[in-house]
């Protein structure tokens, strides 16, 4: 049977028709147009599913669910989502929206706990139970702050859907402010953006760096890697320390939760056993236990853009 996965982004809106092989068969995406009201994006949204479906050869009577996944605060007992702020959503009962227009059961989670859904069903944790995926982007977490946490097989959302905001625990206490008003939290170290700062640091800090000759609007995510490929101290001991701080943040998830696997995701990542390697050794060396603790397998994600329609599909 067929389940359609929508993947909301403050950007785009990336729909799927999910076979029950986790294989999108067909899709389409649309401009979220984000500035307009609820309303408006939504009936966009129905508009985009009817066209993946199209595009299958299939109605809304092959289909037997919608799920959908959201940035921000999701109730997944209500189907509302309850605070999207990059969309300017509070209180929105997506899911009765859908049900009214295409007949088909709906379903809603926030979009990163999609993400580590569609990793445990289809991808780098297939056959796992007990995962933890985090996203380096802006946030820690796919474009917000937070995590995707999944707990015997089934996604852990907390009360009222407003668990796992993993990027907002905090590292260092009176640290670097964080977008949610504290200072010192997980995301102000560990994020994309936070890797873009503590390059532009080092940039001041080391004007004979190669990352001094780098103009400051032009940094960003990859130039620290690029200097350190060529040779630069400065720019290797950005990535040591950033290596740090995405492992420390990891070792509290292992002695809380004690997960099987822990994956990440997102643009950094993509640098692979450079990150993982020191990451897998920290954690070896600082969790509870040490070598002899409960130490999780750590890997990279696997299926990118896809993740979003796969999970909001299975859910």
């Amino acid at each position: 049977m067929i389940r359609i996965g929508i993947d909301l982004g403050g950007t785009n809106i990336a729909v799927g028709a999910v076979n029950e092989r986790h294989e999108i068969i067909a899709r389409c995406s649309v401009p979220t147009g984000a500035e307009r009201p609820a309303q408006a994006v939504i009936a966009d949204m129905c508009a985009a599913v009817e066209e993946a479906l199209r595009r299958a050869g299939l109605t809304a009577a092959d289909c037997a669910s919608i799920g959908i996944g959201s940035p921000g605060t999701c109730d997944p007992e209500t189907g509302v989502v309850a605070r999207a702020y990059n969309l300017g959503w509070k209180d929105v009962p997506v899911c009765r929206m859908l049900t009214e227009h295409f007949g088909l059961p709906a379903h809603l989670g926030n979009d990163a706990n999609c993400a580590a859904l569609a990793e445990v069903v289809a991808g780098a944790a297939a056959g796992r139970r007990d995962v933890v995926l985090i996203t380096l982007g802006t946030g820690v977490g796919p474009d917000w702050p937070g995590g995707g946490i999944i707990i015997g097989g089934k996604i852990y959302a907390g009360m009222r859907g407003a668990g796992a905001e993993l990027g907002h625990t905090v590292l260092v206490l009176d640290g670097e402010p964080c977008t949610c008003g504290r200072r010192g939290c997980w995301e102000a170290y560990a994020s994309a953006t936070a890797l873009i700062r503590q390059t532009h640091e080092a940039a001041v800090q080391n004007p004979q760096s190669l990352l001094a000759q780098v103009p400051a609007e032009q940094i960003n995510g990859r130039t620290v890697f690029d200097a350190a490929d060529r040779g630069d101290a400065a720019a290797q001991r950005v990535i040591d320390r950033y290596c740090e701080y995405i492992a420390a943040g990891m070792t509290d998830i292992v002695n809380a939760l004690a997960p099987e696997m822990i994956l990440l995701g997102g643009g950094v990542s993509r640098q692979g056993e450079r990150l993982l390697a020191p990451i897998r050794e920290y954690i070896a060396t600082h969790c509870f236990g040490q070598h002899e603790g409960a130490i999780p397998v750590v890997a990279a994600a696997q299926l990118g853009n896809d993740a979003g329609i796969i999970g909001a599909a299975a859910l």
